[in-house]
């Protein structure tokens, strides 16, 4: 069984981003083997669910000891989201293994991927704009069982036919269903309960036979290790610095899915990182902020 030692350099980069976002599983690992490491879709969908299989209860069972997962909310995301990942599954297999069914399933994932990056961007615009905080105790929240349930048969459909949806879409149907949680609350929320959907998603996918041992023994090698070390730190780590990286990423790569050139993505995504900087200059005027004058000697602190 060969051993692809950038696969596993390149994994154990997203797991630590699992670690620390909740995001990255399907939405950063799947991309960067199919672009990076040229990789069929489909081999590459089904060897990260395998992977994930493993990864993701390191991360949920740190979370778990730090007590941030709601236990309510995993139930009723778990009771929708696994039904429909072996739906998922068994669409991607309908495809079948043709160019067109591969490009379609690629056209899928950016559609997914686009919708989940502008979905994070407008849950930042409006908080903002009603200057709320998710602050809460995600133990404290009364759980909302008809949503939370349509939230992870969402989930559910889209991880069994493209591994993106646990953290790169659910983490923010979520955010906007509970606006007062911390997002780093919901990550362990959904770390958890990503378990029993990957384990659904994987034994759909050992089923239909799109698996690379090989590639799945890669990413394990890489991600785990990774993965602890994130959630390890994602207690510390601030949310408003991660998440625009992730959601950056994830948009990159649903450009890229829908068919944008490489010359057109790098302009566009020079493009979106000036706007982004002009917005924060404007927005935050760091040049306007009044600093204390240095203490002069003998000088005592008002």
């Amino acid at each position: 069984m060969h051993v692809d030692p950038y696969i596993v350099l390149g994994s154990s980069i997203v797991g630590l981003l699992v670690g620390l976002t909740g995001a990255g599983g399907g939405a950063l690992m799947t991309p960067m083997l199919i672009l990076l490491f040229n990789v069929k879709p489909s081999a590459a969908i089904s060897s990260d669910l395998v992977a994930a299989v493993v990864m993701r209860p390191f991360g949920a069972a740190i979370h778990l000891s730090q007590r941030t997962v709601n236990m309510r909310l995993v139930g009723w995301m778990v009771l929708g989201s696994v039904p429909m990942a072996f739906l998922g599954s068994y669409l991607l297999h309908l495809l079948g293994n043709s160019s067109s069914a591969e490009d379609n399933v690629e056209r899928f994932l950016g559609g997914a991927l686009l919708i989940g990056a502008a979905a994070m961007v407008l849950r930042y615009g409006l908080d903002r704009r009603r200057s709320e905080t998710r602050q809460g105790e995600v133990r404290a929240i009364s759980a909302r069982p008809v949503p939370t349930v349509l939230i992870g048969m969402i989930g559910g459909l889209i991880v069994g036919m493209t591994s993106v949806g646990s953290g790169s879409l659910m983490i923010v149907l979520l955010l906007f269903l509970y606006p007062t949680i911390g997002a780093k609350q919901l990550v362990g929320t959904d770390l958890t309960q990503a378990v029993p959907l990957t384990l659904a998603a994987a034994l759909g996918a050992l089923a239909f036979g799109h698996v690379e041992f090989s590639l799945t023994t890669s990413i394990i090698i890489g991600s785990v290790p990774a993965v602890v070390i994130g959630s390890l730190l994602s207690s510390r780590a601030p949310d408003k610095y991660i998440r625009p990286i992730i959601t950056f990423v994830i948009f990159a790569s649903g450009l890229k899915y829908i068919g944008v050139g490489t010359t057109a993505l790098g302009w566009t995504l020079c493009a979106v990182l000036l706007a982004a900087a002009v917005i924060w200059l404007a927005v935050a005027r760091p040049w306007s902020k009044d600093r204390p004058e240095p203490l002069g000697p003998g000088a005592a602190p008002t």
